[in-house]
């Protein structure tokens, strides 16, 4: 049996940012936390994320915050859903 190659490329890390009680426990699967408690702080850890953080997942107000920011190509960005809100 021949197995393949192994991949030589680091697979992306990813990032949640927003309201401390809605992320935080994104950590505990090595997910990058990033706190925050106004617009300027999500812009503020929006900007500061490295080319290698390639899925992020923002809170409801985090996305508001970054209504217009530049997504970069290849960065996937999930956003929760707000209380009452059912996801299809």
């Amino acid at each position: 049996m021949t197995m393949g190659a192994v991949p030589t490329t680091e697979p992306g890390r990813m990032a949640a940012i927003g309201e401390a009680a809605l992320v935080r426990g994104y950590g505990l699967a090595g997910v990058v936390v990033t706190t925050t408690t106004g617009s300027d702080d999500v812009r503020r850890a929006w900007d500061a994320l490295g080319p290698q953080v390639t899925v992020v997942v923002l809170t409801p107000s985090a996305a508001a915050a970054l209504r217009d920011a530049v997504y970069p190509a290849g960065r996937m960005v999930a956003v929760l859903a707000a209380d009452g809100e059912v996801a299809s």
